[in-house]
């Protein structure tokens, strides 16, 4: 007999780990070789910039999960802020883009084994990965948080490492060829800072938007943790400074190491450099690193969709079996729809192992874009019903029923305590900055697919929306 709860056992470690761990995933240890070949050494400031843009997203998203916790995150606040509508478009939008990042997680697990193991199929390797880490999330959500925790911790660990391994050897360790203070001229010696110009620092920016997807998991993961209120801060507070530490000070020590014009886009930097400088232990473990960070990505990725999904059947925008949970609290069949969607990573591998990877990151890519758009957007409408809240508490004049009216503003007042610094401004610039991401992607020969794909995807939520409308007219 199932449960008709949720199994809220996620502790704040978990949470803390989860913030963690989703900013570190392909888009570090593989896309960052994409992403340095296109901007050179100004990558690190295109990935602080945009670190911060993402910074104004969550917060926006956590404003909203400190208020009203609910594992049905943003698409739950667009359903109740804005309407139906929105929130069956921001949820399908989701549920979406983490199936195209689960595939693409896939697909780079593959691509990581080809260092040690390059005669094994990906398909195979994808096939096998997807039955083990859906077996995992069928069971409880601790196993699940158990999970993240660790794996997450490895790469936190193994990147800490990195950076003071890597200042070791640009700095003291004289045995080795590449070790000089001379070497932090590489970030401005082969062509300068912004060696490829404006064109290859915009284009940059396509890699770093990908690399920041599923930090908004915090919102999600939030609904099943114990305590939110207090750990959802906790774990967004520190999002700026993880950006710093993970992406531009490790990208900055392997192009210190490595002159930047040589490091290979086929392969993770990280393992390529060391590779290349001689270090092969190191280089190995990078490459371990890098497939435990896919996993972990990959786990994100099935959790997210499945309580997206279970969320819309919750709301009547999915159907209803959606939402049955199984004895431990977790939503089973939305959780198998999402596995049986993934498979299709299996065929793909097997028919178009060599084009599939950059055709699956445009599409997740841009699908971020519409997510995080709809986040912004569901903030302001969020912050505009609160605000007329206040108003209609502070224009009450005195009466037997103030003080219902001063609970009601109290109330409100906590809704809004963890609130995004310098609203409205911050949002406006957010939502200019993906607009001109997606002018950007327009203009990039590999990224022509997703600006297609896109507004077709957005048609054909809207056609279902008004068939399920339409249907429940009718009845």
């Amino acid at each position: 007999m199932s449960n008709n709860h949720l199994n809220h056992s996620l502790k704040m470690r978990h949470i803390l780990m989860i913030a963690i761990g989703s900013a570190i995933g392909t888009g570090l240890f593989f896309g960052a070789g994409e992403s340095i070949k296109l901007a050179g050494p100004s990558i690190l400031l295109a990935y602080l910039i945009g670190g911060m843009i993402m910074y104004i997203v969550i917060r926006a998203l956590g404003e909203m999960t400190v208020a009203e916790p609910n594992v049905g995150s943003f698409s739950f606040y667009a359903y109740k802020y804005i309407g139906n509508y929105a929130g069956f478009m921001s949820g399908w939008n989701y549920w979406f883009n983490y199936i195209i990042v689960c595939m693409l997680e896939l697909t780079a697990t593959g691509m990581f084994l080809d260092y040690w193991m390059p005669g094994i199929p990906h398909w195979l390797t994808a096939l096998i990965i997807l039955l083990v880490f859906g077996t995992i999330n069928l069971l409880q959500v601790k196993f699940f948080g158990e999970f993240e925790f660790w794996f997450a911790g490895i790469k936190v660990i193994t990147i800490l490492a990195l950076i003071i391994f890597g200042v070791y050897v640009i700095f003291f360790d004289k045995s080795n060829h590449a070790s000089s203070f001379s070497n932090i001229n590489n970030l401005w010696k082969y062509g300068g800072f912004f060696a490829n110009g404006l064109q290859g620092f915009l284009f940059s920016f396509v890699i770093v938007v990908f690399s920041f997807g599923g930090t908004e998991l915090v919102g999600i993961a939030a609904g099943e943790s114990s305590n939110p209120k207090k750990v959802v801060p906790m774990a967004i507070n520190g999002i700026i400074f993880r950006i710093i530490i993970f992406y531009v000070a490790t990208l900055a020590i392997i192009m210190c190491l490595y002159p930047w014009n040589k490091i290979g886009s086929d392969v993770s930097p990280f393992v390529d450099v060391f590779q290349k400088i001689g270090i092969v232990r190191a280089a190995n473990i990078m490459n371990l690193v890098a497939i435990t960070a896919a996993l972990s990505s990959f786990n994100s990725g099935i959790y997210g969709t499945a309580r997206m999904i279970y969320n819309l059947g919750k709301q009547n925008n999915a159907p209803f079996f959606l939402t049955r949970l199984n004895k431990n609290g977790v939503p089973q069949n939305a959780t198998l729809l999402s596995l049986l969607v993934i498979f299709i990573t299996v065929i793909l591998n097997y028919l178009y192992p060599t084009k599939i990877f950059n055709i699956l990151l445009a599409v997740a890519t841009i699908a971020a874009i519409i997510n995080w758009v709809f986040i912004l957007i569901t903030h302001i409408a969020f912050r505009r019903e609160s605000s007329g809240k206040y108003t209609s508490c502070r224009n009450t004049p005195t009466s037997p029923s103030h003080v219902v009216n001063n609970s009601n503003q109290e109330q409100k007042m906590d809704k809004i305590r963890y609130k995004l610094p310098f609203y409205p401004l911050t949002s406006i610039i957010a939502i200019v900055f993906f607009i001109i991401i997606l002018i950007v992607m327009s203009q990039m020969d590999n990224m022509h697919l997703a600006i297609y794909i896109a507004p077709i995807w957005l048609v054909i939520l809207s056609i279902g929306f008004l068939l399920k409308h339409i249907k429940r007219n009718a009845s």
